[in-house]
């Protein structure tokens, strides 16, 4: 029997999530703030400085004073191995195991940092290959490449309508709050209403209205569609 071992080039738990955290709040490969990365990760800024400080040292992480950080090449990669593993974890969770849709980030969280390449690749092969996770995210291929696209729900003007694509960066709690309002990946809306104070978008979703937070919406990533016009 195959014996399931611990990865031989296994970073720590704590230094996988930091690689993850940046990858997926500066996707392009822009400088994302530390006080960013404390609050996606529920830390604090002074001990995200202090980790950020190591990683660098490590030369996975590029760090600028007031610009914030990003990843190294070597860190770039590493992240899209962790990414590639918790996203394909989540296919199996949900696609195979019927597992919810919010529930399989944690779960994924935990399974992502236990195995190495000889368990995620077979489980790739045994998956079909797939392309995106339950969210919406794409999953880096073996190489590394991740194609990033969609337009942060937030930028939609009164009136343009889309297709919600991705849920990024996830957060249990995210995921929970847009699941009770059905805007999941495939989710067709149109910004009726804007408010210019605080951002709350109203929604139209089918024959339904829903009310979504700027915080919240800046998680979701829409394709805008080609009908979509903008209230004058």
């Amino acid at each position: 029997m195959t014996e399931i071992r611990p990865r031989s080039d296994a970073l720590s738990e704590s230094v996988e999530m930091y690689l993850k955290t940046v990858f997926e709040l500066g996707a392009a490969g822009d400088f994302v703030p530390i006080s960013a990365v404390a609050g996606q990760l529920d830390i604090s800024p002074v001990s995200a400085t202090e980790m950020v400080h190591r990683l660098e040292a490590e030369d996975l992480f590029e760090h600028v004073p007031y610009r914030g950080v990003r990843l190294s090449p070597l860190g770039q990669k590493r992240a899209q191995e962790i990414l590639r593993r918790h996203r394909l974890w989540e296919c199996f969770l949900h696609g195979r195991l019927g597992i919810g849709w919010v529930e399989v980030h944690d779960l994924a969280c935990a399974l992502e940092h236990a195995v190495d390449q000889t368990v995620t690749e077979p489980l790739a092969e045994w998956l079909g290959q797939p392309a995106f996770c339950p969210h919406g995210n794409p999953i880096p291929d073996s190489p590394g490449a991740v194609p990033m696209e969609g337009k942060e729900l937030t930028e939609l003007a009164l009136g343009e309508s889309g297709v919600v694509m991705r849920i990024r960066p996830e957060r249990t709690d995210i995921l929970a709050y847009l699941e009770a309002r059905e805007l999941r990946p495939g989710a067709q809306i149109t910004v009726n209403g804007k408010e210019a104070l605080d951002g709350t978008l109203a929604l139209a979703l089918g024959d339904k209205m829903v009310v979504v937070g700027e915080s919240v919406a800046a998680h979701v990533l829409v394709r805008p569609t080609p009908e979509s016009e903008t209230i004058p």
